[in-house]
Protein backbone atom coordinates (compact mmCIF):
# COMPACT_ATOMS: atom_id res chain seq x y z
CA UNK A 1 0.00 0.00 0.00
CA UNK A 2 2.58 2.59 1.09
CA UNK A 3 4.55 1.59 -2.18
CA UNK A 4 1.63 2.17 -4.19
CA UNK A 5 0.73 5.47 -2.51
CA UNK A 6 4.28 6.54 -3.20
CA UNK A 7 4.04 5.61 -6.55
CA UNK A 8 1.16 7.30 -7.35
CA UNK A 9 2.63 10.89 -5.96
CA UNK A 10 5.62 10.67 -7.97
CA UNK A 11 3.29 9.61 -11.07
CA UNK A 12 0.90 12.42 -10.38
CA UNK A 13 3.75 14.77 -10.45
CA UNK A 14 5.81 13.54 -13.30
CA UNK A 15 2.86 13.34 -15.53
CA UNK A 16 0.49 15.77 -14.29
CA UNK A 17 2.05 18.30 -12.31
CA UNK A 18 5.15 18.56 -14.36
CA UNK A 19 3.93 17.50 -17.30
CA UNK A 20 5.78 19.91 -19.27
CA UNK A 21 9.59 21.32 -19.02
CA UNK A 22 8.75 25.03 -17.31
CA UNK A 23 10.62 27.41 -15.01
CA UNK A 24 9.23 27.26 -11.50
CA UNK A 25 8.44 30.32 -9.88
CA UNK A 26 9.01 31.06 -6.29
CA UNK A 27 5.77 31.07 -5.23
CA UNK A 28 4.53 28.25 -6.87
CA UNK A 29 7.64 26.31 -5.80
CA UNK A 30 7.00 27.23 -1.75
CA UNK A 31 3.09 26.30 -2.39
CA UNK A 32 3.93 22.91 -3.51
CA UNK A 33 6.55 22.69 -0.98
CA UNK A 34 3.96 23.36 1.63
CA UNK A 35 1.72 20.63 -0.05
CA UNK A 36 4.78 18.15 0.34
CA UNK A 37 5.18 18.99 4.12
CA UNK A 38 1.19 18.80 4.69
CA UNK A 39 0.57 15.39 3.28
CA UNK A 40 4.08 13.83 5.39
CA UNK A 41 2.69 15.50 8.37
CA UNK A 42 -0.87 14.11 7.83
CA UNK A 43 0.76 10.86 7.28
CA UNK A 44 1.68 10.83 11.31
CA UNK A 45 -2.00 10.37 11.63
CA UNK A 46 -2.40 7.59 9.93
CA UNK A 47 0.22 6.25 11.88
CA UNK A 48 -1.22 7.33 15.03
CA UNK A 49 -4.43 5.52 14.23
CA UNK A 50 -3.44 2.43 12.71
CA UNK A 51 -0.11 1.83 15.41
CA UNK A 52 -0.42 4.31 18.02
CA UNK A 53 1.11 7.16 19.55
CA UNK A 54 4.96 5.93 19.86
CA UNK A 55 4.87 4.93 16.22
CA UNK A 56 3.59 8.23 15.45
CA UNK A 57 6.31 10.22 17.35
CA UNK A 58 8.79 7.76 15.97
CA UNK A 59 7.55 8.86 12.53
CA UNK A 60 7.67 12.39 13.33
CA UNK A 61 11.38 12.48 14.68
CA UNK A 62 12.31 10.20 11.52
CA UNK A 63 10.79 12.57 9.20
CA UNK A 64 12.32 15.81 11.42
CA UNK A 65 15.16 14.03 10.75
CA UNK A 66 15.23 12.97 7.48
CA UNK A 67 13.83 16.44 6.28
CA UNK A 68 16.47 18.18 7.86
CA UNK A 69 19.32 16.28 6.24
CA UNK A 70 17.96 16.76 2.54
CA UNK A 71 18.14 20.72 3.36
CA UNK A 72 21.84 19.83 3.03
CA UNK A 73 21.54 17.74 0.54
CA UNK A 74 19.52 20.43 -1.53
CA UNK A 75 22.73 23.07 -1.29
CA UNK A 76 24.55 20.32 -2.89
CA UNK A 77 22.41 19.75 -5.67
CA UNK A 78 22.25 23.64 -5.95
CA UNK A 79 26.10 23.59 -5.96
CA UNK A 80 25.93 20.99 -8.88
CA UNK A 81 23.11 22.44 -11.28
CA UNK A 82 24.60 25.76 -10.89
CA UNK A 83 28.28 24.09 -11.69
CA UNK A 84 27.22 22.78 -15.04
CA UNK A 85 24.58 25.61 -16.04
CA UNK A 86 21.66 23.24 -16.04
CA UNK A 87 18.68 25.06 -17.45
CA UNK A 88 15.89 25.67 -14.82
CA UNK A 89 13.22 24.32 -17.31
CA UNK A 90 15.07 21.39 -17.31
CA UNK A 91 16.11 20.70 -13.60
CA UNK A 92 13.16 19.63 -12.78
CA UNK A 93 13.71 16.24 -14.37
CA UNK A 94 16.95 15.76 -13.42
CA UNK A 95 15.55 16.63 -9.81
CA UNK A 96 12.77 13.93 -10.75
CA UNK A 97 14.97 11.12 -11.55
CA UNK A 98 17.51 12.11 -8.83
CA UNK A 99 14.55 11.79 -5.84
CA UNK A 100 13.39 8.65 -7.28
CA UNK A 101 17.07 6.86 -7.30
CA UNK A 102 17.13 7.80 -3.58
CA UNK A 103 13.63 6.14 -2.92
CA UNK A 104 15.28 3.42 -4.49
CA UNK A 105 18.53 3.33 -2.03
CA UNK A 106 16.62 4.35 1.08
CA UNK A 107 14.16 1.25 0.05
CA UNK A 108 17.47 -1.13 -0.06
CA UNK A 109 19.75 0.44 2.53
CA UNK A 110 16.56 0.99 5.35
CA UNK A 111 15.01 -2.89 4.93
CA UNK A 112 18.69 -4.29 4.65
CA UNK A 113 19.72 -2.35 7.83
CA UNK A 114 17.41 -3.63 9.82
CA UNK A 115 17.49 -7.10 8.65
CA UNK A 116 20.62 -6.88 10.19
CA UNK A 117 19.93 -5.32 13.16
CA UNK A 118 17.38 -7.60 14.14
CA UNK A 119 19.57 -10.42 13.67
CA UNK A 120 23.40 -8.73 14.81
CA UNK A 121 21.71 -6.07 17.81
CA UNK A 122 25.07 -5.57 18.72
CA UNK A 123 25.76 -3.34 15.18
CA UNK A 124 23.70 -1.40 16.86
CA UNK A 125 26.56 0.10 18.60
CA UNK A 126 28.39 0.81 15.17
CA UNK A 127 25.98 2.75 13.52
CA UNK A 128 25.88 4.60 16.87
CA UNK A 129 29.33 5.06 16.46
CA UNK A 130 29.32 6.09 13.30
CA UNK A 131 26.61 8.71 13.84
CA UNK A 132 28.43 10.61 16.38
CA UNK A 133 31.49 10.54 14.25
CA UNK A 134 29.65 11.88 11.36
CA UNK A 135 27.97 14.02 13.82
CA UNK A 136 31.39 15.42 15.10
CA UNK A 137 32.82 15.86 11.31
CA UNK A 138 29.84 17.76 10.05
CA UNK A 139 30.28 20.52 13.02
CA UNK A 140 33.93 21.50 10.83
CA UNK A 141 31.47 22.35 8.09
CA UNK A 142 33.30 21.31 5.42
CA UNK A 143 30.97 21.60 2.66
CA UNK A 144 33.67 22.84 -0.30
CA UNK A 145 32.03 20.72 -2.63
CA UNK A 146 33.64 20.48 -6.29
CA UNK A 147 31.44 18.93 -8.89
CA UNK A 148 34.22 19.78 -11.34
CA UNK A 149 36.35 17.58 -9.22
CA UNK A 150 33.92 14.30 -9.00
CA UNK A 151 35.74 10.72 -9.52
CA UNK A 152 32.83 9.46 -9.96
CA UNK A 153 31.62 11.78 -13.10
CA UNK A 154 34.93 11.25 -14.43
CA UNK A 155 34.87 7.64 -14.26
CA UNK A 156 31.37 7.83 -15.92
CA UNK A 157 32.90 9.90 -18.80
CA UNK A 158 35.79 7.20 -19.52
CA UNK A 159 32.67 4.45 -20.02
CA UNK A 160 29.66 5.56 -21.24
CA UNK A 161 30.25 7.69 -24.67
CA UNK A 162 29.06 11.42 -23.95
CA UNK A 163 28.84 14.98 -24.68
CA UNK A 164 29.71 17.65 -22.50
CA UNK A 165 26.10 19.49 -24.67
CA UNK A 166 22.63 19.08 -23.43
CA UNK A 167 19.37 18.49 -25.95
CA UNK A 168 16.56 19.75 -23.89
CA UNK A 169 15.58 17.54 -21.22
CA UNK A 170 16.90 14.49 -23.29
CA UNK A 171 18.98 12.36 -21.12
CA UNK A 172 19.92 10.32 -24.22
CA UNK A 173 21.05 11.97 -27.62
CA UNK A 174 21.99 10.47 -30.74
CA UNK A 175 25.03 11.67 -32.66
CA UNK A 176 26.41 10.52 -35.54
CA UNK A 177 24.36 7.47 -35.71
CA UNK A 178 24.90 6.13 -32.46
CA UNK A 179 23.59 6.91 -29.07
CA UNK A 180 25.34 9.09 -26.39
CA UNK A 181 24.40 10.44 -23.04
CA UNK A 182 24.00 13.94 -22.85
CA UNK A 183 24.91 16.03 -20.24
CA UNK A 184 21.93 16.10 -18.29
CA UNK A 185 22.27 12.33 -18.12
CA UNK A 186 25.96 13.38 -16.22
CA UNK A 187 24.52 15.71 -14.09
CA UNK A 188 21.85 13.08 -13.11
CA UNK A 189 24.56 10.50 -12.41
CA UNK A 190 26.30 13.37 -10.12
CA UNK A 191 22.82 13.96 -8.14
CA UNK A 192 22.69 10.23 -7.43
CA UNK A 193 26.46 9.82 -6.11
CA UNK A 194 24.98 12.72 -3.27
CA UNK A 195 22.04 10.90 -3.06
CA UNK A 196 23.96 8.26 -2.07
CA UNK A 197 26.30 9.38 0.15
CA UNK A 198 23.81 11.16 2.07
CA UNK A 199 21.60 8.00 2.45
CA UNK A 200 24.41 6.47 4.19
CA UNK A 201 24.57 8.98 6.59
CA UNK A 202 20.39 9.36 7.08
CA UNK A 203 19.55 5.52 6.72
CA UNK A 204 21.19 4.77 10.14
CA UNK A 205 20.29 8.21 11.57
CA UNK A 206 16.71 6.85 11.14
CA UNK A 207 16.91 3.27 12.06
CA UNK A 208 18.41 5.21 15.44
CA UNK A 209 14.73 5.98 16.19
CA UNK A 210 12.37 2.96 14.70
CA UNK A 211 13.54 -0.73 13.82
CA UNK A 212 9.75 -1.04 12.19
CA UNK A 213 10.73 -0.76 8.41
CA UNK A 214 7.19 0.67 7.48
CA UNK A 215 7.97 3.77 9.60
CA UNK A 216 11.58 3.84 8.51
CA UNK A 217 10.92 4.37 4.50
CA UNK A 218 7.61 6.26 4.91
CA UNK A 219 9.33 8.66 6.74
CA UNK A 220 12.43 8.74 4.42
CA UNK A 221 9.84 8.66 1.45
CA UNK A 222 7.63 11.79 2.72
CA UNK A 223 10.63 13.58 3.60
CA UNK A 224 12.42 13.23 0.03
CA UNK A 225 9.00 13.13 -2.05
CA UNK A 226 8.55 16.82 -1.73
CA UNK A 227 12.38 17.91 -2.20
CA UNK A 228 12.47 19.08 -6.01
CA UNK A 229 10.16 22.11 -4.89
CA UNK A 230 12.06 22.48 -1.76
CA UNK A 231 15.00 23.28 -4.08
CA UNK A 232 14.09 25.56 -5.70
CA UNK A 233 12.18 27.47 -2.74
CA UNK A 234 15.93 27.22 -1.27
CA UNK A 235 18.33 26.95 -3.65
CA UNK A 236 18.60 30.89 -3.78
CA UNK A 237 19.06 31.10 0.04
CA UNK A 238 21.79 28.77 1.30
CA UNK A 239 23.46 31.70 3.09
CA UNK A 240 20.73 31.99 5.42
CA UNK A 241 21.32 28.55 7.00
CA UNK A 242 24.37 29.08 8.20
CA UNK A 243 23.98 27.14 11.39
CA UNK A 244 22.11 24.53 9.51
CA UNK A 245 25.05 21.58 9.79
CA UNK A 246 25.76 22.45 13.17
CA UNK A 247 22.22 22.08 14.33
CA UNK A 248 22.17 18.74 12.33
CA UNK A 249 25.59 17.61 13.76
CA UNK A 250 23.99 18.13 17.19
CA UNK A 251 21.29 15.82 15.80
CA UNK A 252 23.39 13.06 14.35
CA UNK A 253 25.50 13.01 18.10
CA UNK A 254 22.26 12.79 19.62
CA UNK A 255 20.54 10.10 17.81
CA UNK A 256 24.01 8.35 17.68
CA UNK A 257 24.35 8.19 21.46
CA UNK A 258 20.80 7.24 21.68
CA UNK A 259 21.24 4.35 19.60
CA UNK A 260 24.41 2.70 21.15
CA UNK A 261 23.03 3.13 24.68
CA UNK A 262 19.86 1.83 23.26
CA UNK A 263 21.11 -2.07 24.10
CA UNK A 264 21.08 -1.03 27.91
CA UNK A 265 18.28 1.71 28.20
CA UNK A 266 15.28 3.23 26.09
CA UNK A 267 15.45 7.00 25.56
CA UNK A 268 11.06 7.85 25.30
CA UNK A 269 9.85 8.73 21.64
CA UNK A 270 8.66 11.71 23.09
CA UNK A 271 11.51 13.02 24.14
CA UNK A 272 13.56 12.37 21.49
CA UNK A 273 10.95 14.11 18.76
CA UNK A 274 11.39 17.41 21.26
CA UNK A 275 15.23 17.35 21.77
CA UNK A 276 15.23 16.51 17.33
CA UNK A 277 12.46 19.18 17.05
CA UNK A 278 14.21 21.51 19.50
CA UNK A 279 17.57 21.46 18.12
CA UNK A 280 16.53 22.08 14.20
CA UNK A 281 13.90 24.86 15.54
CA UNK A 282 17.31 26.73 17.32
CA UNK A 283 19.59 26.33 14.32
CA UNK A 284 17.37 27.73 11.70
CA UNK A 285 16.26 30.96 13.89
CA UNK A 286 20.19 31.42 15.21
CA UNK A 287 20.79 31.32 11.47
CA UNK A 288 18.10 33.62 10.33
CA UNK A 289 18.71 35.95 13.05
CA UNK A 290 22.75 35.77 12.55
CA UNK A 291 22.31 36.53 8.70
CA UNK A 292 19.65 39.52 9.25
CA UNK A 293 21.74 41.00 11.51
CA UNK A 294 24.43 40.86 8.79
CA UNK A 295 22.01 42.82 6.19
CA UNK A 296 20.81 45.32 8.56
CA UNK A 297 25.11 46.09 8.86
CA UNK A 298 25.09 45.98 5.34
Amino acid sequence: MLAALVTCLLLVDLLVVHRKASVMSARRAAVESAVWISIGLCFSLYVLAVFGASSSGEYLSAYLIEKSLSIDNVFVWSVILTHYRVPEQFQHRVLFWGIFGALVMRFGFIFAGVAVIQKFDFTMLFFGAFLVYTGVKLFGGDDDFDPAQSKPLALFRRIVPSTEELDGQKLITRRNGRRIATQLFAVLVLVEVTDLIFAVDSVPAVLAISHEQFIAFSSNAFAILGLRALYFVLADIRHRFEYLEQGIAVILIFVGVKMGLSLWFHFPTSASLIVIAGVLAASVLWSVKKTQGESGEG
